[in-house]
């Protein structure tokens, strides 16, 4: 019981792994007796309560605020005040009806976002147990502080990073962690500098579960200063960036908004000093800039995402946040863990090995299909040898493991390993049941990681008994003195053990888990047996050589993100061999290509090293959290747009961090979720390029939306800029400018954002970081088009106003400059091809969006609401004749043009 000062519990100031244990309690002043109560509220002053720090709660304020900070937000605000002060309150009404209906669609989708350290702080254990005064006591995990010692029993959360003092057959789960699956070992003892966390096997770290044995250890971080009150602060710290998407929009905005005030001010400028009354001045520099900007954007493109969204959810990737939907489609780098994502996490056997043959196994995962046949005759089902069927009905006997079934799912339920030599002894068609039946368990001797094999003891046909090895090639070779050669147990001669050692290590260097069995005959009364029974004088009998596959359809998407011009990065705990053996399966390095960079060698980096190694390297192996931080900041400082993949909570700050943050559905932790952009409901990488694959289409319609939008809105400005010109009245009010901006073109940009893929996208390279909205091909085809919209518009108001009253040719100028728009929609579901290469019917909705937009322009025009509010009046059959001929130049002229090329040659 000390009472000495602890003033240092950082690990970088205290390798608390590389210290004995007298020096460990020394440095954290405590003992065997653990602290006393009056110690304990000292250090509680000093350290604080073993909590994580909360987060800044996400409010539905804040997002609104959020929402409206966006300079196209900016111009519709200012739109609406200056409507409201020239007496215009149905114009500013209007707009400000548009700024409502975008902030609630971006607020309400992002309101569950940002809640990863909630998250995170829901994972401390509510109680522990701990030594003080020399008694064990239950109390709050909160009260935990350094220098306390843990007692530690299966199914408790571990309260605090610790260190291990006494173990036995103590096991933890830290995948969420490491990415490790498997339970880890923990023992006492010293363990040398710079290990990994993942090898860090005499530590044990808080919101960890102990999953088998017990033990005791030494408190030395508790709070903020554990390695998941690291992580918290990385995810407070990583925060969020804009999306390319909203960047490119942000720059759209500014660009749109300082050149619709530039206008408005050059006209009303123009005006005065071409006499003009002042009031009717500013009329028409309020409608100049109501018609430079396109109201309607923001709110489309929130639409247009949320209906990337839904298409997405139907192919198992839910959107988190809206912009990410776009953001996929810029994706230059996908960052992919290995366990569960490119892999299924279901170990497979591949291999069986005995001295009388080698035989490869087909089939994959837990489903019991596949075949048996020798190595290198995959056509050749073959006879199994007997040595063969005696090494499988070790794997069957000696095993914990089951295998269900349950709606077409096959599972199995003990460890991965034992369940893949099960599922292979049911690939050979063996008669499991009456084997389990005919040689019963009498006996087990249970696996430990101290031992590394198990055996069990069975009857056998003659009366007699049969223990049944298996375990780690080394530990059950050491115990055998004979070796199983066509039925018979045959002297273990050196050439022969050689033999064997070698075949071990060509099935390892192939990445693959090796297990060995072997057997012993048991005197025939015995009903019992011991470890030092099975520890000599055993029969080798074969290997069995495992791996968790490639999934199928996981090599294929890895093939299409490369054909895409995307490069895939696996980022893994796993080892360095095993990690480059799936990578090259996976398809993602090829045959000349072998580096593999591990969580030491980016230690030993700087970060300029690192960036400009991560732009060759592909696989990186034994990894922490910070290392994928690291790769990720590197990735980013070369320009790529990086989508990041990850499970556990050591992913979050990476997760945030990234352009893209992609959690496991399944196997993600709650915080991996909170932190993503995007959740796999299915948790395959496949998910992901298909995701990918959407987002550019969401682009592309995006694309298609905004060059609808600004076409239309220049035409508005040239219209009435050249009314100005020559000298004629106002052609259009700011009422019907709004009108058409809100009401036609929304009827016509909404299903723009569900035109179906023309192409092969994913046949295309990403869009560069920088690229903009639009491109200088599409800028040039709206330069063309746009005018054609204000002759037309300004050549029939000319006409009906020499015909006729102002109010008919305004009221045909604004019908035209409405009709103009039905025809460009049917325009822009292509870029370079003529509508027809796609079909005319392709996108039915847009014909109904069109049909709307006719119906709705009928009401302004023949009802006494439309007079009232617009100031129209009736049209003749002849007004509609000249308007439709006039209007539906438009789309004659671009189809012309495609087919000459004009616009490019681009798959449209």
């Amino acid at each position: 019981m000390h009472t000495d000062r602890v003033d240092d519990t950082d690990e970088k100031s205290h390798p608390w792994h590389t210290y004995g244990d007298s020096e460990l309690l020394q440095k954290v002043a405590s003992g065997e007796q653990g602290l006393q109560a009056t110690e304990v509220s000292r250090r509680l002053a000093q350290f604080g309560r073993n909590t994580l720090e909360a987060g800044e709660t996400v409010s539905l304020a804040k997002l609104v605020l959020e929402q409206l900070h966006n300079p196209l937000i900016y111009l519709l605000l200012g739109a609406a005040a200056l409507s409201l002060v020239t007496g215009h309150a149905i114009d500013a009404a209007v707009i400000a009806g548009v700024v409502l209906l975008n902030t609630v669609l971006g607020a309400s989708q992002e309101y569950k976002a940002g809640r990863a350290l909630e998250a995170l702080h829901n994972l401390a254990a509510p109680h522990a147990r701990a030594i003080r005064d020399g008694r064990e006591v239950e109390i709050s995990a909160e009260e935990i502080v350094p220098g306390d010692i843990l007692v530690l029993e299966t199914g408790d959360l571990v309260a605090a990073d610790a260190r291990v003092i006494q173990a036995a057959e103590l096991h933890t789960n830290e995948s969420a962690l490491t990415g490790e699956s498997d339970p880890v070992h923990k023992t006492p003892g010293v363990l040398e500098a710079n290990r990994p966390l993942a090898d860090l096997r005499n530590m044990v770290w808080m919101s960890t579960a102990v999953t088998a044995g017990r033990g005791r250890a030494v408190v030395v971080g508790t709070g903020m200063n554990t390695t998941l009150g690291r992580i918290a602060g990385q995810v407070r710290q990583a925060g969020r960036e804009q999306t390319p998407l909203q960047r490119r929009m942000a720059r759209l905005g500014v660009m749109l908004g300082v050149a619709g005030i530039g206008l408005a001010v050059l006209i009303f400028l123009l005006g005065l000093l071409r006499s003009y009354d002042l009031v009717e001045m500013v009329l028409f520099a309020v409608a100049v800039a109501v018609a430079a900007i396109p109201e309607g954007l923001p709110a489309v493109i929130s639409v247009t995402l949320a209906l990337g969204v839904q298409r997405m959810a139907r192919r198992n990737a839910i959107i988190r946040r809206l912009p990410a939907v776009e953001t996929l489609g810029s994706t230059t780098v996908i960052c992919s863990d290995k366990t569960g994502t490119i892999t299924r996490n279901e170990m497979t056997v591949t291999s069986l090995w005995t001295p009388g043959g080698a035989y490869a196994v087909t089939g994959s995962g837990f489903e019991p299909v596949g075949k048996i046949h020798p190595h290198g005759e995959p056509n050749r089902d073959g006879q199994l040898s007997d040595d063969m069927r005696t090494l499988l009905r070790i794997g069957l006997l000696c095993n914990n493991a089951s295998l269900n079934r349950a709606d077409d799912v096959w599972s199995i339920r003990g460890t991965p390993t034992e369940g893949a030599i099960l599922v292979a002894v049911h690939k050979a068609s063996m008669d499991v049941e009456a084997l389990v039946k005919a040689q019963p368990r009498l006996d087990e001797v249970p696996f430990s990681s101290e031992h590394k094999y198990m055996a069990t003891l069975h009857p056998t046909e003659r009366d007699g008994t049969v223990a049944m090895v298996k375990g780690a090639p080394d530990r059950v070779l050491a115990f055998c003195t004979h070796v199983l050669l066509e039925g018979q147990a045959v002297e273990l001669t050196d050439e022969r053990r050689a033999e064997i050692v070698a075949a071990n290590q060509h099935l390892a260097s192939q990445a693959l888990r090796v297990v060995g069995g072997a057997v012993r005959s048991m005197p025939p009364d015995r009903e019992t047996f011991q470890r030092e029974d099975v520890e000599q004088g055993l029969v080798f009998v074969g290997l069995w050589g495992l791996v968790d596959p490639p999934r199928p359809e996981a090599i294929q998407a890895v093939a299409d993100a490369q054909g895409a011009g995307i490069r895939v990065v696996m980022i893994t705990g796993d080892h360095g061999v095993t990690a480059e053996a799936i990578a090259r399966q996976a398809g993602i390095i090829g045959d000349g290509l072998n580096e593999v960079l591990t969580g030491q060698d980016i230690d030993a980096m700087t970060p300029e090293q690192l960036k400009e190694r991560v732009k060759t390297v592909s696989v990186f192996a034994r990894v922490s959290p910070a290392h994928k931080l690291h790769i990720l900041r590197a990735l980013k400082a070369n320009g790529e747009i990086v989508a990041m993949t990850g499970d556990g909570v050591n992913d979050a700050p990476a997760l945030k961090g990234a352009d893209i943050g992609v959690a496991m559905g399944r196997a993600g932790t709650e915080v991996a979720k909170e932190a993503a952009d995007m959740v796999l409901s299915d948790d395959n990488f496949a998910t992901i390029v298909h995701a990918v694959e959407d987002g550019r289409v969401t682009f592309s319609n995006l694309q298609r939306v905004v060059f609808f939008l600004i076409t239309t809105n220049l035409g508005e400005i040239i219209t009435l800029a050249a009314a100005l010109m020559i000298g004629m009245p106002l052609p259009l009010t700011a009422i019907m400018i709004l009108w058409i901006n809100l009401v036609t073109d929304g009827a016509c940009t909404v299903p723009l954002g569900v035109e179906p893929k023309h192409w092969d996208v994913l046949k295309q390279p990403p869009r560069p970081p920088g690229a903009g909205v639009l491109s200088a091909k599409l800028i040039r085809r709206m330069l063309i088009l746009a005018p054609l919209m204000a002759v037309g518009t300004l050549g029939l108001f000319a006409y009906e106003l020499y015909a006729g009253s102002a109010k008919h040719a305004q009221t045909v100028a604004f019908t035209t400059l409405a009709a103009f728009q039905w025809f460009h929609a049917l325009n822009a579901r292509t870029n370079y091809v003529s509508i027809l290469s796609v079909g005319l019917l392709g996108n039915l909705w847009l014909w109904l969006g069109i049909g709307v937009a006719v119906v709705l322009q009928l009401l302004v025009v023949y009802t006494p609401f439309g007079h009232l509010l617009f100031g129209t009046e009736p049209l003749t059959v002849i007004d509609w004749l000249l308007i439709l001929v006039v209007s539906s130049s438009i789309l004659i002229v671009d189809e012309i043009l495609k087919r000459l090329k004009v616009h490019g040659t681009l798959a449209a």
